[in-house]
């Protein structure tokens, strides 16, 4: 089934006085939400203890959690032990994703410094391969470990790289962003068909069982000659993308991904609102 929900709290969620990670279940559930994504962006800075509370409120208000690794990760770090770091850094995410009762992890792949793009891409896929090992040797196989879609030129994520490192090992899936692909292509996503050219190239590549519920972040980006700028809200009417289309695409498909607001500060109003127009979408 597809789902809907937030990454992280948004502005309402402070302004009616809740203050714990333990609330925001409830507070999802009461919206009529179905999943929400907590953030490891700037490390993991709580207790195993912690973790297991947030997944067991997300659990009784049957909501599904995911995560974000660090946004730190690099796998494209010409430095080894930086490189070695970014591995650890996804697994012990995995780690406290399994503590929370969460099955699926999202990562940003790598920046490509003052390398190639393809030097860059093929040190990524061969860290990638290694990362892979590890998660076999820490039974985390069970999990889907996402590597995401990126918005500036500079990072390594473009749709096709994306789908290449997923064919490394069935432990990948995309985490699709649809905001990051239409900043870094300048607007390329308006037209029920723009989505759907990228979806079919997914299936394609990938097979239809691996894409039918893959991730995906949804969210208006403002961008410039060099990709992403910022993240926007779903009331400005300049930038994009749009999301009726893309809840047009994914029905006419019969693909139920989990779908995560990333608007800045209106990321649970937001995800309710794909969800009434997904709803409302007839094909």
């Amino acid at each position: 089934m597809i789902k809907f929900g937030p990454s992280g709290n948004g502005e309402t969620f402070y302004g009616l006085g809740y203050k714990h990670t333990e609330e925001a279940a409830e507070y999802c559930k009461k919206l009529g939400l179905d999943c929400y994504e907590y953030s490891f962006g700037r490390g993991i800075l709580l207790s195993e203890g912690k973790a297991c509370a947030i997944g067991q409120a997300f659990s009784d208000c049957g909501v599904e959690i995911s995560v974000h690794a660090p946004y730190f990760i690099n796998f494209a770090n010409p430095d080894e032990e930086a490189a070695q770091k970014s591995v650890g850094y996804v697994i012990n995410s995995a780690k406290y994703l399994k503590l929370m009762g969460g099955k699926r992890l999202v990562f940003h792949p790598a920046a490509q410094g003052k390398a190639t793009r393809e030097e860059a891409v093929a040190l990524t896929a061969d860290r990638l391969k290694r990362l892979c090992e590890y998660i076999y040797l820490n039974n985390l196989e069970d999990l889907y470990i996402c590597p995401e879609t990126m918005g500036k030129i500079a990072q390594i994520g473009t749709l096709e790289e994306i789908v290449n490192f997923c064919k490394i090992d069935k432990v990948f899936v995309p985490a699709v962003d649809f905001g990051h692909i239409n900043a870094r292509e300048q607007g390329s996503l308006k037209t029920d068909d723009d989505y759907k050219s990228r979806l079919e190239y997914m299936i394609s590549e990938l097979g239809f069982d691996r894409v039918k519920n893959f991730h995906a972040h949804f969210s208006k980006i403002m961008y410039g000659a060099r990709g992403e700028i910022k993240h926007l809200t779903f009331e400005d009417t300049q930038y994009g993308p749009e999301f009726e289309p893309l809840a047009v695409a994914l029905k006419q498909l019969n693909l139920e991904p989990y779908i995560v607001s990333e608007s800045a500060g209106t990321q649970a109003e937001d995800a309710l609102a794909m969800k009434r127009i997904y709803n409302s979408v007839d094909i």
